[in-house]
């Protein structure tokens, strides 16, 4: 079994990332993905991960490597917003692992 952390993940497909309003807003391209009462709007930390990691499979140490290099923050910290973001994304149904 594979920890939390070395879990695979993905994007699913069908989303995107958009700017509305200078909001950063994932919408789905498809009406069968739009769900009006969870639109997700992303911070611009999120938005650099999802960027970065759209059409990839990826870990959330990956994530947390990509939040260390940009912002230089240290790796237990980055590992536990990495965690955190990793399972938002899959609770809103927009990631899967």
């Amino acid at each position: 079994l594979c920890s939390q952390n070395e879990a695979i993940m993905r994007i699913k497909e069908g989303f995107v990332l958009r700017q509305v309003c200078g909001e950063n807003i994932v919408t789905g391209e498809g009406l069968e993905h739009i769900n009006f009462n969870k639109l997700i709007s992303f911070n611009s930390t999120a938005a650099y991960l999802w960027k970065e990691l759209t059409g990839k499979e990826f870990t959330i140490e990956e994530m947390a490597r990509l939040l260390i290099d940009r912002y230089g923050i240290d790796e237990e910290l980055a590992i536990k917003d990495s965690t955190n973001l990793g399972k938002a994304w899959i609770e809103a149904g927009i990631a899967e692992e």
